[in-house]
């Protein structure tokens, strides 16, 4: 495997495989199908690139993202390697261009779409030339009951005909056990090993919330974390995506709709400019993401409930692609429930799909009124067991506060009953709450013996208490009868009093949103040099008109800060510096860090006894040392440490012993209780029973 290794190396830059990278590679060089099942930002992609360059001829990749084809070649471009596509957008001439190409053996990658591939005359096309493998990306597409269904997938399987010689691996980034079947009956791929890699994606915090005023929550959601991030913002309809998307605007943040009711020129403008700036949010319906591989997307926000876990999964895993931390925040409502069954029962499937698509629907609503860990659940839908809870899901943070709410459950349950089974929520509420209106009055339902019972709960506590008895299917969302709620079977035990029913306590909104800040890696002495690499990237990117990541990534960029490279020879070991772009960018690079010299460690702007311990540290010593030495406390001293890292000077990891996972941990805490560097941390000491010293904790606060 010492080839593939030093491909890795020398054209992409990076010192080793990941997770089940090289095992996947070894098959294909073999000969061998595979099935691959990667998170986001997992590596998938060089599953495929590596072994189709090492083999002999052109590695065809099936992929549905016509419009994102270009970008794809223009990212392996970049690194030296010979790609191409074939797609409608191109005219005659283009096209053969390419197909001769590919008879020459001058392409490494051909992108090519799934309809275009069925085609006879591109068979016949392939059939004359040398095909190393046929990667087939987002297999997902295959199944009828996945969130991406796309007919051609299913037509896929004429690959294992015609060219049963050749490798092929398929690729998805989500799938439950049933749409992972799918994928080996349909794709042919029986003979196939699967490597399935954790779903967990440990950098994405989960906050979901009940609707209340979305659009105002999410303008604080983003000002209080992400105020200069780019992000993506899922809508329901295209009607919604360009309110909020102009609402935003006025906010004073840049934001774009992205929906298929828009022309062809602007999708492809806003895609662009989301792909190619800084601090760019896109506001869009699920028509937007799949395949964009912006490392830097800070966050997703939905503002209305998806369909199922897997398009959850999918489209937060968006965020964070770099590894850094992000956020996934969404805020949801009952009415999302419905609209979304509405859409289902009236489209075009059979009874089991309904059936199947409503239960994955029911899945979601569970997720979000959970009151235990969201990540255990999200792992468990994927046949994945997560020991212990996260830590640091918006449940695991603040846990929910749970009450005994089997009484109001059977008012609940009985109102519905005594109204005839024909109302939705908030009809039901008023009953409960005594209210007389037309309607009621009319139904004479201020006589049924429910009507008043329940004026103990305000009226966001029964939308709250009936979310939640939908959630645990004690009661159906009839939508052919415009939302009406019917009684289930399992409701039946609990309105005999034989079960009890704990509901998750209504905490009204407040108008502080929930923080989550991402914490800074730069420290404030680098943000010059930072300022100016990223500076120069972005001129190089507008040259070649294409995002500045396909040039570096920023976690590239913050390593040529923290190793700061003096030579051509040291900048080759930067990870993500290949060969193509040492030659390409290095001197370039180079002569911006030359620029920008190491700051020292001492500064006189820190007081004399500050920059004593500081020397000390210099010296290897560590916090007990130079306290013995200086004859001062250990507080004293961390509290030294947390004067230099406030100037930029030192990073917490320097001088604390604590794990990242305790500091991450200290972070959010802290961010809950919304302590900086400003406010006492007598909060954040009691929050963790005196477990870190306050200079401890005021080292980590520093360093936010």
């Amino acid at each position: 495997m010492q080839p593939a290794i030093e491909l890795l190396q020398d054209t992409f830059g990076y010192a080793e495989f990941r997770h089940n990278q090289l095992a996947i590679i070894d098959d294909l060089l073999s000969g061998k199908n595979a099935l691959v099942l990667m998170p986001t930002g997992g590596g998938k992609s060089l599953c495929y690139q590596i072994p189709a360059i090492l083999r002999f001829g052109t590695g065809v990749v099936v992929s549905p993202l016509i419009a994102l084809m270009q970008d794809q070649v223009d990212a392996l471009e970049q690194l030296g390697i010979k790609a191409a596509f074939l797609n409608s957008s191109m005219n005659h001439d283009e096209q053969r261009l390419v197909e001769q190409q590919l008879l020459n053996n001058d392409i490494e990658l051909l992108y090519i779409a799934p309809e275009r591939l069925l085609n006879e005359s591109t068979l016949q096309l392939l059939s004359q030339a040398n095909i190393s493998l046929f990667a087939i990306d987002e297999a997902h597409c295959v199944s009828q009951w996945g969130h991406d269904f796309r007919p051609e997938y299913q037509k896929l399987s004429i690959l294992s005909e015609r060219f049963d010689t050749v490798p092929r691996i398929a690729l998805t980034a989500t799938a439950d056990q049933r749409t992972r079947d799918e994928m080996v009956s349909l794709l042919g791929l029986e003979d196939s090993k699967v490597y399935i890699d954790s779903f967990d994606r440990k950098n994405i915090h989960y906050t979901i919330e009940e609707a209340t005023n979305d659009r105002a929550r999410l303008v604080n959601f983003i000002k209080a974390n992400h105020a200069k991030d780019s992000g993506i913002v899922y809508c329901l309809s295209r009607k919604k995506v360009e309110s909020v998307a102009e609402h935003l605007s006025d906010q004073g943040f840049k934001a774009l709709p992205y929906h298929a009711g828009l022309s062809h020129q602007l999708r492809q403008h806003n895609q662009k400019r989301f792909l190619q700036e800084s601090g760019v949010i896109i506001v869009a319906t699920i028509a937007f993401g799949m395949g964009i591989d912006k490392p830097d997307v800070r966050f997703v926000a939905h503002l209305n409930l998806p369909k199922n876990i897997e398009s959850y999964y999918q489209e937060t895993g968006r965020a964070g692609r770099d590894g850094r931390p992000s956020n996934a925040w969404m805020n949801y409502g009952l009415q999302d429930v419905i609209t979304l069954s509405q859409m289902m029962q009236q489209s075009s499937g059979n009874e089991d799909y309904k059936r199947i698509t409503q239960h994955k629907l029911n899945a979601m609503l569970g997720l979000c009124e959970l009151v235990t860990c969201r990540r255990q659940t999200l792992l468990k839908y994927f046949a994945e067991e997560l020991a212990e809870p996260c830590g640091h899901c918006d449940n695991c943070l603040n846990p929910p506060e749970t009450w005994d709410a089997t009484v109001d459950a059977q008012k609940a349950l009985s109102t519905v009953y005594r109204t005839g089974q024909s109302f939705g929520v908030d009809y039901l509420s008023k009953v409960l709450l005594g209210k007389i209106d037309d309607r009621i009055e009319k139904n004479q339902h201020d006589k049924v013996s429910t009507w008043g019972i329940g004026a103990n709960l305000t009226s966001a506590e029964w939308r709250s208490i009936y979310r939640q008895l939908i959630a645990q299917n004690y009661l159906y969302t009839n939508v052919e009868r415009f939302g009406a709620l019917e009684l289930t079977e399992k409701s039946r035990p609990l309105l005999k009093g034989l079960e009890v029913f704990f509901a998750r306590k209504y905490i009204a909104p407040t108008k502080a949103a929930s923080k989550n800040k991402i914490n800074k890696k730069i420290r404030s002495s680098d943000e010059p040099l930072f300022e100016a690499l990223k500076l120069l990237r972005k001129q190089l990117a507008e040259e070649q008109e294409i995002p500045p990541y396909m040039i570096f990534h920023d976690s590239t960029l913050e390593q040529m800060i923290a190793d700061r490279p003096s030579t051509t020879k040291e900048f080759q070991f930067i990870s993500g510096v290949g060969e193509s772009k040492l030659k390409r960018y290095g001197g370039v690079f180079l002569s911006v860090i030359n620029e920008h010299p190491r700051p020292g460690i001492l500064n006189n702007q820190l007081s004399d006894t500050v920059n004593d311990t500081l020397e000390l540290l210099l010296q290897e010593l560590n916090a007990d040392e130079i306290a013995e030495k200086r004859g001062l406390t250990k507080s004293s001293i961390y509290s030294h440490f947390a004067q230099a890292i406030a100037a930029g000077l030192l990073e917490y990891e320097q001088v604390l012993t604590i794990s990242s996972e305790d500091i991450e941990e200290i972070i959010q805490t802290a961010n809950f209780l919304d302590i900086g560097s400003d406010s006492s941390l007598k909060p954040l000491f009691e929050e963790f029973n005196g477990q870190y010293s306050y200079g401890e904790l005021k080292c980590v606060i520093n360093a936010i």
